[in-house]
């Protein structure tokens, strides 16, 4: 009796996965077999029985390390093909995410929503590594979306989706080379406008805060940093750039750095949200009272920062506007639109609020 139920169990489940194959959910790739597992509430032995019955019809075929591949010719369903599906790569769960970027993406869910996109988040360490072409490989075969949006995306995984021509759009810093649509927030243009803001109150001494993992907006808000200072350089602007891994630790050791110096700089501009909530903690805990003793002006933003106090200068851009930006180059790319060398830069609102001010006297 049991062995009849199991087999009956497996034809069910190969019976579901050849109707979705058949209807052109799964065009190349089978999902893993956890996630099939998942979406068809079944056991792993029942599904693992399942694709061994459409292995031996010859529906698909298994590829080492990477899953389980569509051979078979079956005829499409046209409605259901035109049911576009997004993918969202983030190296995180969205619940561990910073406020902004949660926020972000469920704005821009509700608006694939509204127009008949389907949106699915994948997140994992491993897309994020420093080899990650193996398992971008497999979740891309897996998951066949009309296109990705890579959040918080390294070097290696740009590189990864621009040599696959897989069609996808960068939220965030695009590096030099890449070649791909991304919406970005202009870094490089919010540093070097936070610098002269520094300088024009009176400051010639300054730091920059920034990420240790050189992602390419950080790299871009070194570089526009240091342009700001070059062009007041007659004026005797002298910088230091101490990196942080977006810890406390770390960005008390980055802090240490710039306060040990000779001339310690009396206005930082520091990058990440967390970092300002632990350098301004840490600064108070050292006696240093802001913005008597040091200036700081925050890169970012997020929600829990209009609860410090003294309300920091930072750089507001709301998450609605820049899923909307994003949801439109989507939008261009899957409407048959040119993939490459499509771009868009933001620049946010300043403001000034209670944390900048003229340098000590000295």
């Amino acid at each position: 009796m049991t062995l009849v139920f199991q087999r009956t169990v497996a034809g069910q489940i190969a019976t579901q996965m050849r109707a979705n194959i058949e209807r052109g959910v799964w065009r190349k790739w089978l999902p893993s077999e956890r996630e099939l597992s998942r979406l068809l509430q079944a056991s792993r032995n029942s599904v693992r029985a399942g694709l061994s019955q459409l292995k031996s019809e010859g529906v698909i075929a298994p590829s080492r390390g990477l899953g389980n591949r569509v051979v078979g010719n079956f005829r499409r369903d046209p409605v259901r093909a035109r049911t576009k599906t997004v993918g969202v790569l983030v190296p995180e769960s969205v619940a561990r995410l910073q406020p902004a970027l949660a926020i972000e993406i469920n704005e821009l869910k509700d608006l694939l929503t509204e127009s008949g996109y389907r949106l699915r988040v994948h997140s994992g360490a491993q897309y994020y590594a420093r080899n990650p072409h193996r398992s971008l490989e497999r979740l891309a075969g897996q998951n066949p979306h009309d296109a990705w949006v890579l959040e918080l995306s390294s070097h290696m995984m740009q590189k990864w989706f621009a040599k696959r021509g897989v069609c996808c759009v960068v939220a965030g810093s695009l590096y030099p080379e890449i070649d791909l649509p991304f919406c970005d927030i202009d870094h490089r243009a919010i540093c070097r406008h936070a610098a002269g803001v520094l300088i024009r109150l009176g400051h010639r001494r300054i730091g920059l805060l920034s990420y240790e993992s050189i992602r390419a907006g950080d790299r871009d808000s070194q570089i526009g940093f240091l342009e700001s200072a070059e062009a007041f350089r007659s004026g005797g602007i002298s910088t230091e750039i101490a990196c942080h891994r977006n810890d406390l630790g770390s960005v008390e050791r980055a802090l240490r750095r710039l306060r040990e110096r000779r001339d310690p700089p009396t206005g930082i501009v520091v990058c990440g949200c967390y970092a300002y909530l632990a350098a301004s903690s840490l600064l108070a805990k050292n006696g240093l009272v802001i913005p008597r003793d040091i200036s700081l002006i925050c890169r970012n933003d997020d929600v829990f920062m209009r609860f410090l106090a003294p309300a920091p200068a930072r750089y507001i851009l709301n998450p609605q506007t820049f899923a909307k930006d994003i949801f439109a180059t989507i939008n261009r790319l899957t409407n048959g639109h040119k993939v490459t060398g499509m771009k868009t830069h933001l620049f946010p609102r300043f403001v000034a609020n209670q944390s900048i001010g003229p340098p000590p006297a000295s």
